[in-house]
Parts: C-alpha cells; structure tokens; sequence
C-alpha cells in the first residue's frame, strides 16, 4: 500500500528525529569519555538490579575520604509526554564536576543506564529514568552500588555531592548510610513535590525526595549551591530544603547569573574554596545559617 503525501512527511520526520537523537546520543558518550581520558579519570561500570551505572575515578592513595558525584536525570524524556530512549545527559554537569575538583581522590557515579550502550543492557527499563527515578527501590539499588565501587577502600569515608536531581538520591544515600561525612548540591532538587508542582507536571508519588530527610541530615555539614538564573531548579528549592532542616549544618549560596544548564564546572574550585562546609557539630555551633 502507498504511503500517502502527509504521512510520508510525518514518517520521514519522525524518522530524522530519530536518527539525530542517536547521534547525539553517541556523541555525549564519546564526549564523557574523553573528557574523562584527559583529566586522567578511570572507568568501572557497575551492574546492579537498577541497570548498569556508568563510574569514573581518580584515585591518588591513601584514600580515607573519597568526594562521590552524583550526576543529575540526564536527557529522560524526549518530549514532555515521551520518555527518552537514552538517558545519557547532553550536558553531563556532575561528571564535570568531578573532573574540575582538585581534591585527591574523587568518584563519580551515573544515574542508572546513562553512558552505556547501545544497545541498553536488557535490565535497563525505562522507569529507572521517568517516573521510577527516586522510587526507594532505586535508591536502594543505587545505594548498593556505591557499596561496590568503594569495596576496595574499606573504612573510607564520603563527601557526596549531588547535581539536579542527583542531589535528591545524594540526600537519600546521606540518609541511609553512617559513613557520609558532608553534603553538596549543585542546583539540586532537594523538593522533589514542589518543583513537579512548579512545572506543572505529573507528580510522583513514589518518589523518596530530600525534603522528606531533611530533618534525620540535621547534623550533617552542608553546602548548596543555586544558581540566580536558574528557572529549573530556583534557588527557593534550597531555601526550602534548608528551612525543613531546622539546621545551622546547612548552608545555602545563590550564584549569580548561573542557570541550571551552565558552565558551573568552570566556577567549581572557586566555589569549593571560598564556601568552606560548616564545622563538625555544627548543629549545636554557632554557624552561618
């Protein structure tokens, strides 16, 4: 049967819509790859009951604090009803992140299924990164991977540090581990419910957001980071995170002119260094709020 006018077009568009999102895809992972290559940064891929997580590291022994970078949901939908076939981030803000920080030894962790492929691993589903991505189910299974990729350093302790919704599994993993020693956020979303509210979009009433530990992270040193510009994640999500944490352990730092999308790995060391983490014990210290 012959294809008709209208419909040949829509095919053939649909069709080169297609084509370039693999493209772009295929270049992300080539791109993250050699970025990491040139900051001499190691890959360790983990396999776990969520899917694979795509891991890279520098290690400069003895390792005794390692800072773990959590990157944020990457590309999950194509379109604002279609969830993306790939996750892997066009813009891979965490991983840059990592390769800008100076300190010693430094982890860096994927979301689930991101970097890997094509074709995806079989246990990649696409809930992992639309409406399953802070379920408790993935958290745990992301937390179970963290234990793997630091397995070889045994008492070590973390500094996590989480971008956009990074930042949401950041303050979960925080809450479900005794060996995390301080929290960062890079335009994190730290109130899941509000900012879904914020963009009109479906809620999740499965999500496990900050907010919701807030309070247990009361004692924990913490620094996020919201940049100005930011219409994705504005600087009242972490207003709001801190105000839950009733805490003088957190501290929140709007950057000027930075949206959710920029170049924060360029401003990174400067911003590490001139925003110190609050004390040990700073919830009974006299800190900056």
């Amino acid at each position: 049967m012959r294809m008709a006018g209208s419909a040949r077009v829509v095919a053939t568009g649909f069709l080169m819509v297609m084509l370039i999102s693999g493209c772009a895809q295929r270049d992300a992972r080539r791109s993250a790859e050699q970025l990491a290559q040139q900051a001499d940064f190691t890959r360790s891929d983990i396999t776990d009951s969520a899917g694979t997580l795509a891991s890279w590291r520098h290690i400069t022994p003895p390792v005794t604090t390692l800072r773990v970078y959590i990157e944020g949901d990457g590309f999950a939908w194509a379109s604002r009803t279609r969830p993306a076939d790939d996750p892997t981030p066009h813009n891979p803000v965490g991983l840059k992140l990592a390769l800008a920080d100076p300190t010693r030894n430094v982890l860096y962790l994927a979301r689930p299924c991101q970097f890997v492929g094509p074709p995806l691993p079989a246990g990649c589903q696409k809930s992992a990164w639309t409406d399953k991505r802070f379920s408790p189910e993935l958290i745990n299974a992301i937390n179970h991977s963290l234990d793997q990729a630091i397995r070889p350093w045994p008492g070590v302790t973390l500094e996590l540090v989480g971008y956009s919704g990074g930042a949401a599994i950041a303050a979960q993993l925080a809450a479900r581990r005794s060996d995390v020693v301080s929290l960062r956020s890079v335009a994190g979303n730290l109130d899941v419910a509000y900012v879904n509210r914020l963009h009109k979009v479906t809620p999740m009433p499965d999500a496990a957001g900050a907010l919701e530990v807030a309070p247990q992270l009361s004692h924990l040193p913490q620094v996020h980071y919201s940049g100005e510009a930011d219409n994705t994640v504005p600087p009242e999500v972490a207003a709001r995170f801190q105000r839950a944490s009733g805490s003088r352990c957190v501290i929140t730092v709007r950057v000027p002119e930075m949206t959710h999308g920029s170049d924060w790995a360029a401003r990174w060391p400067a911003l590490l260094q001139d925003n110190p983490l609050p004390p040990a014990g700073c919830a009974m210290g006299d800190v900056r709020p």
